[in-house]
């Protein structure tokens, strides 16, 4: 046989198999109206498990079998999603525990941020809040999550990402620890500066504070010099030790914003190599809350570790045409190479195809978490 006859009767299978497929969904389709009446669950784990084995018995070499569990295990996935999709249209999917709101409580809000007075956290705050906001700071980003959780502050606001440093791995746990849920967002561009007290040159400087993560960024500068490198907790407590003791040989890496904050002088503007460098801070408030006009949703979720888990989560997203803006991974504590996973997405709560990814999610991942929508 040539290979065109080969191919016509490849076409001709695969008419027979979106015939079957299509009847399939339609089976699907009652038994999702059952489901509907009788308030039974989408998801059955141990159906399932019992049908890929039952398949899989039928083929006639390890090849196939595997072709077959991977071909069905898409196939069931398709029915739980066209499953979702139907107990959305009849309103049976529950309501989320968030409730939507035109703005935020903003006005007499009192905000938590982490450090001293001059800090990058507290620029994204004034930023986000204006000038006049009533403000605290607290030394740690758990102090911070704690005075929203307790009601001593309304928001917090915290850094979880940064350019080029990556991610603020704390911030993603004490998410899941705390019940504190995303409200907002302020992208703050960071600007690193060499700052003195007033009257000190450059040629002055022998010993530079800052937070190590401010020094590396810095490092092609501080490269130049013969400084002493100090490793502060905070630039905006660096600043303030060279603001306190008012020696001209020490210098300290910090935002123009710690300048004003304590009378220092920019010495050198710009002294980070990376000119693109930010940093996403989130406001974080104790309520379930979100905004109408909210684009985007931070969830976390925990799998089973096996083949396959990941991809069938993420299928969700596909399925519902929802575009990922970002994936990380951090370790479950006490639980072996395990890990939950964080998503961001675009969509809003009370979008029906936000509603639906987050039924399947909900059904089929372990301990899934709204995050916030912002």
């Amino acid at each position: 046989m040539d290979l065109l006859e080969l191919r016509e009767q490849i076409d001709a299978i695969d008419r027979q198999i979106v015939s079957l497929y299509e009847q399939r969904m339609e089976i699907c389709g009652q038994v999702a109206e059952y489901k509907i009446e009788t308030g039974k669950k989408v998801f059955d784990r141990q159906r399932e498990t019992e049908k890929l084995a039952a398949v899989k018995s039928l083929t006639h070499n390890d090849f196939n079998r595997h072709g077959v569990e991977e071909l069905f295990e898409q196939i069931m996935s398709m029915s739980r999603k066209l499953q979702y999709q139907l107990l959305a249209q009849h309103g049976s999917m529950g309501r989320l525990p968030f409730i939507e709101v035109e703005e935020l409580e903003t006005q007499k809000a009192r905000v938590v941020f982490q450090g001293a007075e001059g800090a990058y956290s507290q620029a994204a705050m004034t930023q986000y809040f204006g000038e006049q906001i009533q403000s605290l700071h607290v030394d740690t980003f758990r102090e911070a999550m704690s005075a929203i959780d307790e009601g001593s502050a309304d928001f917090a606001v915290l850094p979880i990402e940064n350019s080029t440093a990556g991610i603020v791995s704390e911030i993603y746990d004490l998410l899941v620890e705390f019940e504190n849920y995303i409200v907002g967002e302020q992208i703050l561009q960071i600007n690193h500066c060499l700052l003195g007290v007033p009257g000190a040159k450059t040629e002055d400087i022998r010993t530079v504070y800052s937070h190590p993560q401010s020094l590396m960024q810095s490092s092609r500068f501080l490269a130049g010099h013969d400084w002493r490198q100090i490793s502060m907790q905070n630039n905006a407590f660096a600043a303030k030790k060279v603001a306190d003791e008012q020696d001209k040989s020490q210098a300290a890496i910090a935002s123009e914003h710690a300048a004003k904050v304590y009378g220092l002088e920019v010495l050198r503007q710009g002294v980070n190599q990376e000119k693109d460098n930010s940093t996403r801070f989130i406001i974080v408030t104790n309520q379930k809350i979100f905004r109408k006009d909210a684009a985007k949703v931070s969830i976390c979720f925990e799998l089973p570790h096996q083949s396959g888990s990941l991809y069938h989560m993420l299928s969700h997203f596909i399925y519902n045409n929802l575009n990922l803006c970002k994936i990380e991974s951090r370790p479950i504590e006490d639980r072996s190479w395990e890990y939950r996973f964080f998503i961001d997405f675009e969509g809003n709560l009370a979008d029906s195809a936000v509603k639906n990814a987050l039924r399947g999610l909900r059904d089929e991942a372990r301990n899934m978490k709204i995050l916030g929508n912002y």
